[in-house]
């Protein structure tokens, strides 16, 4: 069978026999999740004869009707935090005044001293560049789940959104269906406030609630 345990390992690591099968899988879960409360398994999740499931109902019962409450009537967003290095580094050096300080003392300077300023100018704005992104991450990760019932921090792969530029963050936030239009909302008005400073949001869903469901 394809769907044995040892097969089952071996075609996981096949990523043509994967990919349809797992589209397949999510656009079933995303058919239910548009209709009702589901308690969404990841791809993979086999059980190859029916007590098995019914033993593992049984089982977590009291633990699966804690979710459906806690998943009822929300859906998954995500939030995605595109970073234009380029633009945010020369926001910050015309918002620093250390940097332009130290700029205009360059622009002053001997050619010998002009140039280990330029070098600590580098150093400053990529430093000043970093602790930027980490604390526009922040503010938005928790104005953000002000308006949610939960959120958390992605992981972001290393070739993820490279066709939108440098993806900084990914977070995932549980929102009520009724209060989602004041959540995308909020999300636009951060968007507006920081795009003169090189970031731009992109949010995604509604997706199952895969990042909320803790599976044993």
């Amino acid at each position: 069978s394809d769907y044995s345990e040892d097969a089952i390992s071996a075609r996981l690591s096949d990523p043509a026999w994967v990919a349809p099968r797992a589209m397949r899988h999510e656009k079933i879960l995303e058919h239910f999740a548009a209709r009702a409360s589901i308690i969404p398994l990841r791809f993979g999740t086999i059980y190859l004869k029916r007590g098995g499931v019914e033993r593992m109902l049984a089982e977590r019962q009291a633990e699966l009707r804690d979710i459906i409450e806690r998943l009822r009537g929300k859906e998954e967003w995500g939030v995605n935090i595109f970073c234009d290095r380029v633009k945010l580094l020369e926001a910050i050096t015309t918002l620093s005044p250390v940097l332009r300080e130290m700029s205009e003392r360059a622009a002053a300077a001997s050619a010998g001293q002009a140039y280990l300023l330029r070098k600590k100018i580098e150093a400053l704005r990529a430093d000043e560049t970093r602790a930027e992104i980490r604390r526009v991450i922040a503010e938005i990760e928790r104005e953000l789940s002000a308006q949610s019932d939960g959120a958390t921090r992605l992981r972001v792969r290393q070739a993820e959104g490279a066709e939108h530029g440098d993806l900084s963050a990914k977070l995932a936030f549980l929102i009520e269906r009724e209060r989602f239009d004041d959540f995308r909302a909020g999300a636009e008005k951060l968007a507006e406030e920081r795009e003169a400073a090189g970031f731009r949001l992109e949010l995604t869903g509604p997706w199952p609630a895969y990042n909320f469901v803790k599976e044993g």
